[in-house]
């Protein structure tokens, strides 16, 4: 029996919760984003009225039309946005147009920094600021987006010293879909978390201050066992995905 979009969220949200009571309770919170690539505005609305809050767009000219559409804006008042796509440095204006935008979650570049900087829509007043993620290619495949491992320290030094209009929140991983549990943790996930260790030391923060944001439809539990604060869940809640044939 095929269950509604309304009933998935309700479960993987109870998955969620459940999940996060059975890791030390130290870790911060995980936060559930239902990536609605592709999906329709009236499952958006069917989800957020199941309770979730949070949704992701991986395409930048969607996320903007879907958070000026009528009936989200209407229905969905507290709704928040993550841009989750690659953000090419010619469509910064067009994301400080998305309302209310959460996170951009795939910053990989002092070059996108410093355009996202200068937008007048962002600004060092804190309720303005643009919260951002550094996206690390822990899999090293050539076809993902994201820094070296080795390259994130010196991108979060350049955010924190030269963009005042911005705020890095931590570090997103997308990892390899092929991962076979059976044969131990997930190497993606490890890496993410020795980044996370890094920033930690290098800001000398506490350690709750930096987000890690990894997990996917086919892992979001593997992921918060190992402490993700965001997961990003797209199948599990809105089903298989339709791509127009061009």
């Amino acid at each position: 029996m095929t269950m509604s979009v309304f009933e998935n969220a309700q479960m993987v949200q109870k998955l969620v919760r459940e999940a996060v009571g059975r890791r030390e309770p130290s870790h911060l919170p995980c936060r559930l984003v239902a990536v609605s690539k592709t999906k329709p505005v009236s499952d958006i609305v069917e989800a957020y009225n199941a309770g979730i809050r949070h949704f992701g767009e991986n395409y930048l000219q969607e996320l903007h039309d879907k958070s000026h559409d009528p009936d989200i804006v209407q229905k969905c008042p507290e709704i928040k946005w993550h841009f989750i796509g690659h953000l090419q440095s010619n469509k910064t204006k067009l994301l400080s147009k998305v309302r209310s935008l959460f996170y951009l979650e795939t910053v990989d570049s002092s070059k996108i920094c410093d355009k996202l900087n200068n937008e007048p829509a962002f600004s060092a007043d804190v309720d303005r600021k643009l919260k951002v993620l550094v996206q690390v290619n822990s899999s090293g495949e050539t076809q993902k987006s994201g820094i070296h491992p080795s390259e994130v320290l010196s991108l979060v030094e350049h955010i924190k010293s030269n963009c005042p209009n911005l705020q890095f929140k931590g570090v997103m991983t997308i990892g390899s879909y092929s991962h076979d549990y059976a044969t131990g943790e997930n190497p993606d996930f490890e890496c993410l978390l020795k980044c996370r260790d890094g920033v930690v030391d290098f800001l000398k923060c506490p350690v709750n201050e930096v987000e890690i944001s990894m997990g996917m439809s086919n892992d979001y539990l593997h992921a918060i066992a190992k402490g993700s604060t965001n997961v990003r869940v797209g199948s599990c809640i809105f089903g298989s995905r339709t791509y127009a044939v061009t």
